[in-house]
């Protein structure tokens, strides 16, 4: 059959007709079949478990729909070619030059696009197979109407006939499978609620306690929640605009000195989940925001919620989750670097790459943003310029294609009525000791410092740190003071299985030395996140703070979380 097949092929663009019409149905199906699965599929894999080397442009959140819904317009169009030549990416060297040679140039039955492209390594569409199919189809009634005997015979008509009988059942089968699938596609568009949005969700079922001496015996095990509710919503198939509400019921832990008063311990211990959570399942919108390349230049708008974490690179995968999400670490001193928590709210940023690759020195890219806390207050020392603001510039490098480094620079004002250095606009404390976010009684600015780095001796293994300064100066007496964080992370991807991570994180929690609260507060952290599908993981892990609020007089503590985490 197969000696068969290849003679018509050679004598007949006939039989090369009826041939692309069974090669090319089983690629509709296909193609179909991808389509309607990704229509069913709201959500990408998470995205922890690839190490983040440099910030990157908004994912595109609807190519599939746009691709579909494009298909057969006029940019997609076909023209009629008489030389191979004339296709840009068609080279001599090409595996399959010898056969489109003969298409083109022997029976002129090959068509490419007006850009002058013929697209080989891509998929074919049900209009592209058309305008192939009837060009070829054009060819034999032209040869049948001159009568070309030596071209057209008796033989390459039977030929023809028994390849049409010989494969009557396979097409039979791949034409109802293309009407269901298409049945299928059309119930699922008439049924959605939007052709440009798509739902993507969070739940987070946290089972947690503290231990250690007072500490312990003053709180108990709470079973806590938080939930995202995103509408994310492309315009162009390129931009993104996310609306997120949340809801949460999560409370932090009192903790206790050895006469069993209260320690006001900042943000010591706060995991992810606990911020933005509100206590007591209130929903708010708590991220609104734009994101579209312009150019070269990707641009970041934010209208609420905005944090320098959604457009920067913090270089700490595996244990950052963009915007304190439940696939990374446990807790909120782990997951980045705290100079990406100095301000927040709304605000624009944008990305700009520059530098040439192929050397050493990957591309690089210009990172600035501007967020501000008040930005929708018009009342005196508020809105936009002259209320709580943090400006940001950032330089990201990548060094082949293991390591990544960032230098970061923020400049902050904080006013008279700011409850902390380390407040992300809405949120509260999220990260370091009372006495580093030290409630300003008079305005003040900061200007702050950070080096963040990543690097990835291979796939199964990860490293990653930062280390960050903070020059705080108040416009009162006795306000100024200087904050210093710094940690350590080595995480395990893919250890015992596929998609689990192993992760251990130790350092510095942000201080500000002062009399009788000189100790530093370190914190160690390592969790174990066991990926039970594509859509749950569960994570238990251990959190262990010396020196709360920098005394070390006050007991240790332990805090241990068992956090599920849903993704939909």
């Amino acid at each position: 059959m197969s000696n068969l097949l290849w003679k018509s092929l050679v004598v007949s663009p006939a039989v090369l007709g009826a041939t692309l019409l069974v090669s090319s149905t089983a690629i509709a199906a296909t193609n179909a079949t991808t389509e309607v699965s990704t229509s069913e599929t709201v959500v990408p894999t998470e995205l922890a478990q690839q190490p983040e080397i440099v910030a990157q442009a908004a994912p595109t959140t609807i190519d599939q729909v746009n691709r579909y819904s494009n298909e057969g317009r006029a940019n997609n169009s076909l023209s009629q070619v008489t030389s191979v030549s004339q296709f840009s990416d068609v080279q001599p060297t090409d595996w399959a030059f010898q056969a489109l040679q003969s298409l083109v140039e022997r029976y002129g039955c090959i068509a490419g696009y007006p850009n002058g492209t013929y697209r080989g390594n891509r998929a074919l569409t049900r209009y592209e197979f058309a305008a192939g199919l009837n060009a070829c189809l054009d060819r034999v009634n032209e040869l049948i109407a001159t009568a070309t005997a030596d071209l057209v015979t008796k033989e390459d008509l039977a030929t023809l006939q028994r390849l049409q009988e010989e494969f009557s059942a396979e097409l039979a089968t791949l034409r109802g499978r293309v009407d269901a699938l298409e049945a299928r596609t059309a119930e699922l568009e008439a049924n959605q609620f939007s052709t440009t949005t798509k739902l993507v969700g969070e739940a987070i079922f946290a089972v947690t306690d503290v231990f250690g001496d007072n500490t312990g015996d003053a709180n108990n095990t709470v079973f806590q929640n938080r939930v995202r509710l995103g509408l994310q919503t492309s315009f162009t198939g390129r931009d993104v605009l996310t609306t997120r509400l949340a809801a949460g019921n999560a409370n932090s832990f009192d903790f206790r000195d050895n006469n069993n008063i209260p320690v006001d311990a900042g943000g010591q211990g706060l995991q992810t989940f606990q911020v933005g959570a509100g206590g007591n399942n209130n929903v708010t919108i708590d991220r609104l925001t734009y994101e579209a390349p312009v150019g070269p230049v990707q641009v970041y708008l934010a209208a609420s919620g905005g944090k320098h974490n959604q457009y920067a690179a913090v270089n700490n995968p595996y244990f950052s989750d963009k915007s304190d999400g439940g696939n990374g670490a446990l807790s909120t001193f782990s997951a980045e670097n705290p100079i990406y928590r100095i301000g927040g709210g709304a605000g624009i940023a944008i990305n700009l790459p520059f530098g040439q690759g192929g050397s050493i020195l990957r591309p690089s890219s210009l990172t600035v943003g501007y967020l501000a806390s008040d930005a929708n207050n018009p009342g005196a020392s508020q809105g936009v310029f002259n209320g709580d603001y943090a400006a940001l510039g950032q330089l990201n490098f990548s060094v082949g294609d293991r390591v990544a480094i960032a230098a970061t620079y923020v400049h902050g004002y904080h006013g008279a009525n700011s409850t902390s250095l380390f407040n992300s606009g809405t949120d509260n404390v999220i990260v370091g000791t009372s006495l580093a976010n030290n409630p300003i009684v008079s305005a003040s600015s900061s200007n702050s410092y950070g080096l963040s780095a990543a690097f990835r001796p291979s796939n199964n293994l990860s490293f990653s740190g930062f280390v960050s300064y903070s020059d705080v100066t108040g416009f009162g007496i006795g306000d100024d003071r200087e904050v210093w964080s710094y940690g350590v992370g080595v995480a395990l991807p893919d250890f015992g299985r596929r998609g689990n991570v192993l992760g251990i994180f130790a350092g510095a929690q942000p201080y500000s030395r002062q009399p009788g609260a000189s100790d530093i507060p370190y914190q160690v952290e390592g969790f174990y996140k066991y990926r039970v599908s594509d859509n749950i993981s569960i994570t238990p892990g251990v959190i262990w703070l010396t020196n709360p609020n920098q005394n070390g007089d006050n007991p240790d503590a332990f805090i241990g979380t068992l956090r599920t985490t849903f993704t939909f």
